[in-house]
């Protein structure tokens, strides 16, 4: 169920970029406007949390979560939380000004709200 719930919750994600932000995820055709709503209310950056969600129900259904298989999660884990430090977040600061800098105040990047963050 975890990775069925985390795989639908990223389409959500992908449909709010482009209906909300007229881009994608990808780097090569990044939103236009910040996305802030559906889970971006909640936290920043949803779709790791999702994709992780997912990946973690497949082991559970498969029985496949080996010592290596973890030990590969943590340190992919390790790059995306660099990625976010040290790539994404200066990148939007640059892009949407004061209005990343409030969704940053309000919205935690990896633990999500209890309620919804109203911009």
């Amino acid at each position: 169920m975890p990775s069925v719930l985390g795989f639908a919750a990223d389409l959500r994600c992908v449909w709010d970029f482009g209906q909300t932000g007229r881009g994608t995820p990808a780097a090569f055709a990044p939103p236009k406007k910040l996305v802030v709503v559906g889970f971006y209310r909640f936290v920043r950056n949803p779709m790791y949390l999702e994709l992780f969600a997912g990946w973690i129900g497949l082991w559970i259904v498969f029985g496949r979560a080996s010592a290596a298989a973890i030990g590969v999660a943590v340190g992919i884990v390790a790059i995306v939380i660099l990625f976010v430090l040290f790539y994404e977040e200066p990148t939007l600061r640059k892009k949407f000004g004061s209005d990343y800098e409030e969704y940053c105040r309000r919205v935690p990047r990896f633990m999500p709200r209890i309620r919804a963050w109203r911009m």
